[in-house]
């Protein structure tokens, strides 16, 4: 109940935010008004729709069945909806983020109104809203700007607003927040959680510093994260974020049988809002305004034209560059052929701006990449001991636990770059992920070895003779040229048993702009940089979703000490 209360109070906020136009009341039907159900195609599949109607009026829009990606198609409909029914029209901009979502309504829409007699053309994935040239729009004031409506930049506007700074405007250049972080199901690098306490798993500051001896931050950035991330969970269930899993180490979800993602950004999302922040959705930030040395604001690009926000201080929460190939294949040569789990949105925006700057920046070579993602989508999936890799002809082409580019690239160079991933009922048993995906519907399951190569388009003998020697390796019983010790548990054929077609991603860049322990930003002569913030994944940093979160905050409370202070 407590989910589905935020996760409606959220959806009231975009709708309440994301236009200026009016739009009709969907509870306003009057007599003659018929409801039409039409089916369209989106990411994840058939959509089926509702389209109340009445004459050449559209009145409402529901969903009837959906399997499209819930954590962007929750925050996704009711943008497209309120677009189309201000318009009277399906000829609207995509909400960008979500074009396929997008492209499925605006079809299913046009379907139901054909029915009615009015006949909007061909509705393509390219179907916008007819604009003029973009213009100079009202620029804008404001104590602190965040740019980037991630975990990083939902955290520095919400603790900026809870340490005093009362005007506060956040710009997303998508049309829906929370970036990466909404997709991801374990929030690790947390301690001194309630859920770690309950489990009598005590993790200390100085234990936290010492797991980080490896780190590419800088001591002063540890010690500050680690006292953050001590911090954290309190400051969590404050906003009725609260992480109850801990299933031993660090690692959190929400509940049992609940990722962690989603659940922390649709609190973030609902307290930024009833703080007041000024949250601005399809404006992108394009550039810093630096006088004298100093930032002073940042220029904004929407999609009717130009304007500039002045601020006293300015916050960078963009994002890596994991979906620009070009930046990839400029830092780290070989990975701008590899497929990315990372939101639309990290691109890069401001990593040239950063240098023209003369800024510092680090370690933009280094990626994070997921091992097993499911093939045209962005889930992360499988890993665990005991399963297989095989290529179209049945046939195993590399270590298991290999990792990395390395995974990567020998997952690319297999026939047509299919790869599936195989596993039993015992490594079913043991991941809630994997048991999640079969109950989406994105596995395939088999009661045998046979039957699955069958549904997988693969040669039954060839998967089960596969299967054999890899088990007789296993058992030390033959020599096989790519087991490795860290794999011990041999596959169980006794059924059921599972498969995936798979592919490895970069999940995030590691490199960026480079931030002090109070998340300011620094320049190539080793100076702060006045008036600059930068926290998350546009950072240099080793941290991953939740440092996103802890950085986030820190720069929002250390903004607040610079702006009252004058």
């Amino acid at each position: 109940m407590k989910k589905l209360l935020i996760l409606s109070l959220v959806t009231l906020l975009l709708l309440s935010g994301c236009t200026s136009n009016e739009s009709k009341d969907p509870s306003d039907k009057t007599e003659g008004s018929k409801s039409i159900e039409v089916t369209g195609n989106g990411y994840g599949g058939e959509l089926v729709l509702s389209v109340t109607v009445n004459g050449e009026t559209i009145e409402n829009i529901e969903v009837v069945e959906s399997n499209e990606t819930s954590n962007v198609f929750d925050r996704a409909f009711p943008v497209i909806k309120d677009r189309i029914i201000a318009e009277q029209s399906p000829i609207v901009d995509n909400v960008s983020g979500a074009t396929f979502s997008s492209y499925a309504v605006k079809k299913a829409v046009a379907d139901a109104m054909l029915e009615q007699g009015k006949d909007f053309g061909t509705i393509s994935m390219d179907t916008a809203k007819e604009r003029g040239e973009k213009v100079s729009l009202e620029n804008a004031e404001t104590q602190l700007v965040v740019v980037g409506g991630g975990s990083a930049g939902l955290s520095a506007a919400i603790a900026a607003k809870e340490n005093g700074v009362e005007n506060v405007i956040l710009i997303e250049k998508l049309d829906i927040l929370s970036g990466n972080g909404k997709f991801d199901m374990n929030f690790f690098d947390l301690i001194n959680s309630e859920a770690m306490i309950a489990n009598d798993n005590i993790v200390t500051v100085d234990d936290f510093i010492a797991s980080k001896s490896t780190s590419t931050d800088s001591p002063e950035r540890i010690a500050t994260w680690a006292q953050g991330s001590y911090e954290l969970d309190a400051w969590l269930r404050t906003m009725d974020i609260n992480l109850n899993n801990n299933s031993g180490g660090t690692n959190h979800m929400a509940e049992a049988d609940e990722y962690s993602g989603n659940h922390i950004q649709y609190g973030l999302e609902k307290r930024a809002a009833e703080l007041g922040v000024d949250i601005r959705t399809g404006h992108k930030g394009t550039d810093l305004i630096v006088v004298d040395g100093v930032v002073v604001g940042v220029n904004v690009e929407t999609i009717d034209g130009f304007y500039d926000i002045m601020a006293d201080a300015t916050v960078m929460a963009t994002g890596g560059f994991s979906h620009n190939p070009e930046y990839l294949a400029e830092y780290a040569p070989g990975s701008e052929m590899v497929a990315t789990s990372n939101s639309m949105g990290a691109t890069g925006d401001f990593v040239k701006v950063f240098e023209g700057l003369d800024y510092q920046m680090a370690n933009m070579d280094v990626l994070s990449v997921f091992k097993l993602i499911i093939k045209n989508r962005r889930d992360l999936t499988g890993a665990g001991d005991g399963f297989v890799l095989v290529n179209e002809n049945a046939e195993r082409f590399v270590a298991e636990n290999k990792s990395g580019l390395d995974m990567a690239h020998a997952i690319l160079e297999q026939p047509n770059g299919k790869v599936i991933y195989i596993y039993d009922q015992f490594l079913y048993e043991s991941a809630y992920r994997l048991q999640k995906h079969n109950n989406l519907g994105y596995h395939t399951k088999a009661d045998s070895l046979e039957d699955l190569a069958v549904a997988m388009g693969l040669d039954a003998d060839a998967l089960v003779n596969t299967i054999e020697e890899f088990n007789s390796a296993i058992a030390g019983d033959t020599t096989d040229e790519f087991r490795e010790e860290a794999f011990t548990r041999a596959f169980d054929t006794t059924g059921p048993v599972y498969a995936v077609q798979v592919e490895s991603a970069i999940h995030m860049t590691k490199g960026g702009v480079v931030a002090n322990e109070n998340a300011q930003v620094i320049n190539n002569a080793n100076e702060i940089v006045s008036g600059l913030y930068a926290a998350g994944e546009v950072t240099a940093t080793s941290g991953a979703y939740s440092a996103s979160v802890v950085w986030g905050k820190i720069a929002g409370e250390q903004v607040a000490l610079e702006i009252l202070a004058k």
